[in-house]
């Protein structure tokens, strides 16, 4: 049996509380309990108490425990992506509601971010990605870089705000995602770009830079997504090869 990804008890945890099983100033089990009960490790447990954290349903202290502080997440959420399968799952939980659907010709910086020839042509999907209920502010805009050829995965990403675009082309075209390269940059939030995210222009953000490779190692997508830098965070493991670790013996 798969051990639970610590996104899927954070969402169980999430609904707990939301339930009521774990009242606002009762305490959650400890991590050696939660670790029991879930059958993982660990550490798994402190990166789904820690997303709990994030979000404002609990306090955490040392040898005091984790605090149920709220049902409610605060504003200031900060999912974070380590993995293919958070992105999957930030895709289902913060929807994507379509702004704008073209055609374009790459050129200038933006055929160097696309890694494409001057004049290439791509269709553009831009997009507000919000929460489910979409009362909190927007976490970020997207503009998604397919093949023309796939003209018709416009509509459906409308349709489906809640599956991302790489999924829509693998499910109707059979061509699917093993990589995806990621580059992310710091940035200043532009005047128009604050209007848009409910920001003041200026703003820190970090503009993320993806790329879809199928198993050829073609790009068939391309994601330049831009987050005020309070609204997200980007977490990632690094681990020694077994290589290395045998030459430190």
């Amino acid at each position: 049996m798969n051990k639970p990804h610590y996104a899927d008890i954070a969402r169980d945890l999430t609904q707990g509380i939301a339930s009521g099983r774990f009242p606002v100033g009762s305490y959650l089990p400890t991590e050696l309990e939660l670790r029991d009960q879930y059958k993982t490790s660990r550490h798994t447990i402190r990166a789904a108490l820690h997303e709990l954290q994030q979000l404002g349903f609990v306090s955490r202290r040392k040898n005091a425990g984790t605090r149920v502080e709220s049902t409610q997440p605060k504003n200031d959420f900060r999912p974070s992506l380590a993995s293919v399968e958070d992105l999957v799952q930030f895709g289902s939980k913060h929807q994507r509601v379509v702004q704008s659907t073209a055609e374009i010709a790459a050129a200038g910086p933006l055929a160097k971010v696309l890694q494409c020839d001057e004049g290439d042509r791509w269709l553009r999907i831009s997009s507000l990605r919000v929460d489910g209920d979409g009362r909190r502010p927007p976490i970020g805009w997207t503009d998604v870089y397919i093949d023309p050829g796939y003209a018709d995965i416009a509509e459906a990403a409308r349709e489906e705000p809640d599956t991302l675009i790489s999924a829509l082309i693998e499910a109707r075209y059979g061509r699917c995602v093993t990589e995806i390269q990621q580059d992310v940059h710091a940035v200043n939030v532009s005047r128009e770009m604050a209007e848009l995210l409910r920001v003041e222009a200026g703003t820190a953000a970090l503009e993320i830079v993806r790329r879809y490779l199928d198993s050829s190692g073609v790009a068939f997508e391309v994601s330049v997504s831009l987050h005020p830098a309070e609204r997200f965070s980007v977490s990632m493991r690094l681990k020694r090869s077994a290589v290395s670790a045998k030459e430190n013996i």
